[in-house]
């Protein structure tokens, strides 16, 4: 593994709960077009790559398909088997699969791209399990960032807390441009043919507190930099937070927080 896959194990260790509890909705807002992409319907064999806490697998589910999943953290495969009886969900982590070649219909990884260290290799492992004519779409979040996803962030660098060296980035000759053309280029230099795909931008409405429970749980790489120097600074964070977020209030108290993510599909 790399230093960031490492890190990834680190920071994700036991925290499907509080993932399901706050950043879990915002990734589902892109699961129904991911499975668009992917031809999922009746019967299709899909595996849910990253399968976090299940959002993925149960829709696919209730299309009819023949799903199974597989997820680098236990807490969470064992969130997914709970939320989806009907999958048969593994632990595994990209980019081995314990799966044969050629054994599904189509594939699909909601974001899990951003929290892999190489990831063409992770598309190229995609590839082998699916069969010829078969379908691959991945999703990941655009970068630069839009403020909504960059908001706490901003909040924890208000706070005059930094990164901390333990908290690794991809290696610059395993990166790939977080943009559209840049993930379709992955996925051609991975085999896939027929590739393309876009931009989709959204608000995500949420609640304040809600939003900030997931990095003060010290969710994600943001997580890790939030809770760095202790109950202090994530105190001085949360001081930066409540200002910033004024930013995008609602009426209603509610936060309307500005995302963009990339999908990109190509077939085998």
């Amino acid at each position: 593994m790399t230093a960031f896959d490492v890190m990834e194990r680190r920071i994700w260790d036991g925290q499907a709960e509080s993932f399901a509890r706050t950043a879990a909705r915002l990734c589902a807002r892109t699961v129904p077009a991911l499975l668009d992409a992917a031809g999922v319907t009746a019967g299709t064999r899909l595996l849910d790559v990253g399968c976090g806490t299940g959002n993925v697998t149960t829709a696919a589910l209730a299309r009819g398909a023949a799903v199974r999943a597989v997820d680098a953290e236990p807490d969470m495969v064992a969130a997914t088997r709970r939320a989806a009886p009907g999958a048969e969900v593994r632990a595994g982590t990209l980019p081995r699969l314990p799966y044969g070649d050629a054994e599904f219909d189509a594939v699909v990884g909601n974001f899990v791209l951003n929290h892999v260290g190489r990831p063409l290799d992770a598309l190229v492992e995609m590839r082998r399990v699916t069969r010829p004519g078969g379908r691959i779409a991945v999703t990941v979040w655009q970068l630069p960032g839009t403020p909504g996803q960059t908001l706490v962030g901003r909040a924890a660098k208000a706070a005059g807390l930094t990164r901390p060296a333990w908290l690794a980035t991809v290696d610059e000759e395993l990166n790939f441009p977080r943009t559209p053309d840049g993930l379709a280029a992955l996925l051609t230099a991975a085999g896939l043919a027929d590739v393309r795909g876009g931009t989709r931008a959204w608000d995500h409405h949420v609640d304040p507190e809600e939003w900030w429970a997931g990095p003060a749980a010290g969710i994600g790489a943001v997580g890790g930099m939030v809770t760095s120097a202790g109950p202090e600074g994530v105190a001085a964070a949360k001081r930066e937070y409540d200002v910033l977020c004024r930013e995008f209030l609602t009426d209603d108290g509610l936060l309307a927080l500005p995302h963009a993510a990339v999908l990109v599909q190509g077939s085998v």
